[in-house]
C-alpha cells in the first residue's frame, strides 16, 4: 500500500506529512528490494555502476546526517567518517542493511514528530561551506533523497535479477 494513502501519520504536522510518508514507504520498500538477494548480489555492480548495497547504506547515512543539519547541528568527526567510508563498503549482509535504514529512518520520524511546526523556515546551515537551508527543505529534502536512492535499488534489483549468476562479482 502507498503511504501517502494511509492517513496522517500520528504526531506529525501536516506540513511534514507528505516528508514522513515518503520516508514510510522507503521503510516498506527496501526489505522488499533485498528479499531473496544473496550479498554477492546485493554489492555486485553491474555496468560499473553503485552496488544496491551502497544505495542502501547511503540512502541511511545520508538520512541521518540531513536531519543533523535539520536539527541545527553540524556533523560530527564520526558522522564524517562515515560519509566517506560508504564509498568503500561491501559485503554488509540484507539484515544488516534493513537494520540500519529502519534506525535511520526511524531516528528521523522521531525528529520529525518533534519538529514544532513554527521552526519550519527557521534557517539552518549545511556542510562545511554553511549553506543556507530551512527546516523544511532539510526534511523535504531528507525524504526526497531517500526515495531516489530506493528506486535506484530497485532498478538495479531487476538488472541484476536478469543478470547471469556465475558471472557476478563485485
Amino acid at each position: 500500500m502507498e503511504q501517502w494513502l494511509t492517513g496522517p501519520v500520528p504526531g506529525v504536522h501536516p506540513l511534514l506529512m507528505p516528508a514522513a510518508h515518503a520516508l514510510l514507504q522507503v521503510r516498506a520498500e527496501i526489505p522488499l528490494v533485498l528479499e531473496g538477494l544473496t550479498t554477492d548480489q546485493i554489492w555486485f555492480r553491474p555496468g560499473s555502476s553503485a552496488p544496491i548495497g551502497y544505495h542502501a547504506m547511503h540512502l541511511a547515512g545520508a538520512t541521518e546526517r540531513l536531519m543533523t543539519y535539520a536539527a541545527g547541528a553540524q556533523l560530527n568527526d564520526a558522522q564524517l567518517a562515515e560519509a566517506r567510508a560508504e564509498r568503500t563498503l561491501t559485503g554488509v549482509s540484507a539484515a544488516e542493511i534493513v537494520e540500519r535504514v529502519n534506525r535511520a529512518i526511524d531516528a528521523a520520524l522521531t525528529q520529525i514528530r518533534a519538529t514544532d511546526g513554527k521552526t519550519l523556515t527557521d534557517p539552518r546551515e549545511v556542510g562545511r561551506q554553511r549553506l543556507p537551508s530551512n527546516v523544511l527543505g532539510l526534511v523535504f529534502h531528507t525524504a526526497e533523497h531517500a526515495a531516489r536512492h530506493a528506486g535506484q535499488m530497485t532498478t538495479l534489483r531487476k538488472v541484476i535479477a536478469n543478470h547471469e549468476q556465475p558471472s557476478m562479482r563485485p
